[in-house]
């Protein structure tokens, strides 16, 4: 079976899609009987790219900004060129929202309904795009994978879906993220000025829907000697309506106690999750939460509240907040700092619930979603 997938994104710095398109590629690369061809934007082939394209960001920035109507235009052009190398293509499968014009079989990956509950974290171009082009796409897909139970529901309910279209394809945790002791990472953390477990991390999109406020409240009712002693880093790239949170930040990171990294690589991010005493996570909305799993799975307990997706992943392994409650949330802040054995049977909790999933699951179920389309 010959595969087309849209692999347009992996152009960009690599966030929570774009880490999909790459574990499911790599894990779908060892059946002998699909052979994959990627789509990159501009031209096919069969290797995923190293890295993003160097200044993608910046230049796609500037083009949004200069260029009327980008999105429709850069659309266009893509699609042009996505056509010329679909001969002998059996199935296409986008993991995105806007797949492009195919005449065969289609199946897309709708990870979660963004657009749909937080229309106000999307810019106006891309979300008048995306009202576009979903539900028409949904409506002309064979099949929809979603990463889970909750979001396969939403898309029943909101897009009148029948069930028997939609699978469940819970997303995976890469092999880079395992415990690591306190020396291997002595060398990694030291050039970010930080000492394994003495930090809290968020990790993620720097975006009002990941609530970080939250996390910046609870952390300043702290006792100053434990933000002191234990920095509240934030790693992730800046999205859209940040200056919703500039001040906040601008005011914590004066303190010298919160710390913004940015985007970080991936060996990087693995290495910040297996050194931080926690991982703060008090997202309003997430079709799954990868930076969870990734957690538990390198033996760094979860504080996450109850909404959405993230129940499904973190289990009984996570310590639940409220997503409004600066109180409870820095109650269980100091009870992760403070609580030895508490900490512990998290942590224990969470490598074994990370154990539940993995891309070669994932790819599987993916994979069987294909052989049912083009067989049916």
């Amino acid at each position: 079976m010959r595969l087309a997938l849209n692999a347009s994104i992996l152009r960009a710095p690599r966030t929570g899609i774009g880490q999909y398109l790459v574990e499911l590629v790599r894990a779908l690369a060892v059946d002998p009987e699909l052979e994959l061809a990627l789509f990159n934007g501009w031209s096919w082939q069969s290797e995923l790219p190293g890295a993003a394209l160097p200044g993608y960001s910046r230049a796609s920035g500037l083009i949004k900004r200069w260029v009327p109507n980008a999105y429709v235009l850069r659309r266009l052009i893509e699609q042009q060129r996505f056509s010329r190398g679909c001969a002998g293509i059996d199935l296409y499968h986008d993991p995105s929202l806007w797949p492009f014009e195919f005449d065969g079989p289609m199946v897309m990956t709708l990870h979660d309904l963004t657009h749909v509950h937080f229309p106000e974290t999307q810019p106006k171009d891309r979300l008048v795009e995306i009202e576009r082009h979903a539900a028409r796409s949904i409506a002309r897909a064979e099949r929809i994978l979603v990463d889970s139970d909750f979001i396969g529901a939403e898309v029943c309910r909101y897009y009148g879906v029948s069930s028997e279209r939609v699978t469940v394809a819970p997303l995976g945790c890469a092999a880079r993220f395992h415990p690591r002791s306190a020396e291997q990472l002595i060398a990694p953390l030291q050039a970010l000025g930080l000492q394994a477990g003495e930090y809290l991390l968020c990790v993620g999109t720097v975006e009002p829907r990941k609530n970080l406020q939250l996390a910046l409240r609870a952390y300043e009712l702290l006792p100053a000697a434990v933000r002191s002693r234990y920095p509240l880093v934030i790693v992730g790239m800046p999205g859209w309506r940040t200056e919703q949170l500039a001040a906040p930040l601008q005011r914590a990171i004066a303190s010298g106690q919160v710390r913004l990294l940015g985007y970080q690589s991936d060996l990087a991010v693995a290495e910040l999750l297996a050194g931080a005493r926690l991982l703060v996570f008090p997202s309003l909305y997430e079709g799954f939460g990868l930076p969870v799993l990734e957690s538990m799975a390198s033996g760094t307990p979860v504080l996450l509240t109850r909404s959405s997706a993230l129940p499904e992943v973190a289990g009984e392994a996570g310590t639940y907040i409220e997503a409004q409650d600066e109180l409870v949330c820095a109650a269980a802040m100091q009870r992760l700092i403070d609580d030895q054995v508490y900490w512990q049977q998290q942590r224990d909790a969470g490598l074994l619930r990370a154990q539940a999933f993995s891309w070669q699951r994932c790819a599987q179920i993916t994979a069987r979603v294909y052989r049912q389309v083009v067989n049916s």
